[in-house]
């Protein structure tokens, strides 16, 4: 059956180009015609390794011929090994696996929730977030990011759920009663136009939650996983500690695979049968996320991250330079950035693939790209170029 005839049996929730990847190896896709595409999306930050990692698919393979999957009614093959390392890397003492980083975000809301319930002050229900974030699809992460156009036809807003501006936090301080359970925040933002908080802003949210005796969450879905050049994102600040980390995407390099990390007394109010997941943490999953974390966790790897970035910053700032004329912003840390322009987000990433080149596009005009934590700088150099020719192809089909 053509390609096109395949349209109408999915649901029309995404606006998918005709390109059809049939393979990945490295920082590269190919079509079935034989077409070969830089990847600088990487399944929305999910491929922090690239495609077909040889340790990754070595993990999978060896666990598909021993067990894939028994449900968490019994213990899973090298589960709590792994739970042991995140918490042995964290701020962390527990560990909930999930299948995605909205079930992640879900399992920190409850657990915020009902932290305060078991300890006496069952009121506190609220939950805080700030404007432009993203936590995820699910009614409650919808509800809790309260992005208008997420929310648009799906009925009532759910109580309970308050935002507040972006990084401010006089406001914050005001926000926060005594119904409030949680703040939860992404130390980068990353639908919301790469943006990170600094360092003071996280120290002092840290301070202000411990203050009021509110929670605090951090969704490092996007950001965690070696991403920024550290294991964490809020690592870059110290003590910036949170009391509960949603986790995904990148932990399982491409494999479904999300972690909700948490102090011992959250973990403790969630008791027998107030939380579950049928496929969370599977066998197969375990063994990649073990595979993935052995090379995070490599001598000198993270610091790699670092180099990459200051490489990839350097190459886009002289990319502005190039083109004075259009007003240019990098964005963001390690291998998540974001490049603002003043020309149409949309149509760059359009021009860039039309050259080979896989971008995405995320809020405030932003371009955002997360290629593999293990990217060459011959591939950054390859992406800045054409990203040139982008901006140069909208700039001219602009002034047509």
């Amino acid at each position: 059956m053509p390609f096109d005839d395949f349209k109408s049996v999915l649901f029309p929730t995404y606006a998918k180009p005709d390109l059809d990847f049939v393979r990945g190896i490295g920082a590269e896709l190919e079509t079935s015609d034989g077409r070969r595409y830089l990847d600088f999306i990487g399944g929305i930050a999910v491929n922090c390794l690239g495609h077909a990692h040889p340790a990754l698919t070595a993990a999978l393979k060896g666990q598909a011929d021993k067990l894939w999957h028994l449900s968490n009614m019994f213990a899973v093959p090298g589960q709590r090994e792994l739970a042991a390392r995140y918490c042995q890397h964290s701020f962390a003492d527990a560990a909930f696996f999930t299948n995605s980083g909205t079930e992640a975000v879900e399992c920190a809301l409850k657990a915020a929730r009902r932290f305060h319930h078991v300890n006496g002050e069952p009121q506190r229900t609220e939950i805080i977030s700030f404007e432009g974030a993203f936590h995820g699809r699910s009614y409650g992460a919808m509800n809790a990011a309260a992005n208008p156009r997420y929310l648009e036809g799906f009925g009532p807003k759910l109580p309970g759920y308050v935002q507040c501006p972006f990084g401010d936090l006089s406001t914050l301080e005001q926000l926060i009663q005594q119904q409030t359970a949680a703040v939860i925040v992404e130390p980068i933002q990353g639908e919301g136009g790469v943006r990170p908080l600094d360092a003071s802003t996280l120290t002092e949210l840290r301070s202000l939650c411990s203050a009021k005796g509110v929670l605090l969450i951090y969704d490092e879905v996007q950001c965690g996983a070696g991403r920024t050049g550290k294991l964490f994102a809020h690592q870059w600040a110290d003590h910036t500690e949170p009391d509960i980390m949603a986790l995904a995407k990148g932990i399982g390099g491409g494999f479904p695979f999300g972690l909700c990390l948490a102090r011992q007394d959250v973990a403790d109010s969630m008791t027998f049968g107030t939380h579950g997941t049928t496929y969370g943490g599977n066998a197969l999953a375990v063994a990649v996320g073990h595979a993935v974390l052995d090379v995070l966790l490599e001598p000198g790897f993270l610091e790699h991250v670092q180099t990459l970035h200051s490489h990839f910053v350097d190459s886009l700032r002289r990319l502005g330079d190039a083109v004075p004329d259009i007003e240019l912003e990098v964005r963001g840390r390690g291998l998540l950035i974001g490049v603002k322009s003043t020309l149409p987000n949309t149509d760059i990433r359009n021009a860039a693939r039309d050259r080979e080149l896989l971008v995405g596009v995320a809020g405030d005009n932003v371009v955002r790209m997360a290629p593999p934590l293990n990217i060459s700088t011959r591939d950054i150099d390859r992406a800045v170029t054409i990203l040139h020719r982008a901006f140069l192809d909208v700039r001219q089909g602009i002034s047509e």
